[in-house]
């Protein structure tokens, strides 16, 4: 099942905070999001901020976590994108509505956050 996160990046243009409400999925001490955007033909800006700058901090249940997002790709991806389309069925409706493949994002946690850093 999804649960809905706060997600905060910093804008690749704007070195601003910027923030997203988005479903996550729960896969052990990580967070698995997709970057559907509706079936748009083009990946969300959080995605290119994640991408630009990989540490974020995302709000579950009102908690503060600081992360690292990483991009799956490959055979990850595909066990992913089956945890994700299970868990949210209409993720496969937006990935029929647009020719690019919907990136997956992992957000473990930060390895300072990790140390009490």
């Amino acid at each position: 099942m999804p649960i809905n996160v706060k997600l905060t990046t910093i804008g690749r243009k704007s070195g601003e905070p910027r923030r997203v409400t988005l479903y996550a999925f729960e896969h052990g001490d990580r967070l698995v999001v997709a970057g559907s955007l509706g079936g748009a033909a083009k990946d969300p800006a959080w995605a290119g901020n994640l991408r630009a700058n990989p540490e974020a901090t995302v709000r579950v249940d009102g908690e503060p976590r600081t992360v690292r997002a990483r991009e799956v790709v490959g055979d990850e991806r595909e066990r992913l994108w089956r945890l994700v389309v299970e868990g949210f069925p209409t993720y496969a409706t937006y990935q029929r509505r647009t020719k690019r493949q919907i990136p997956l994002f992992v957000l473990e946690p930060s390895p300072e956050s990790a140390s009490g850093g």
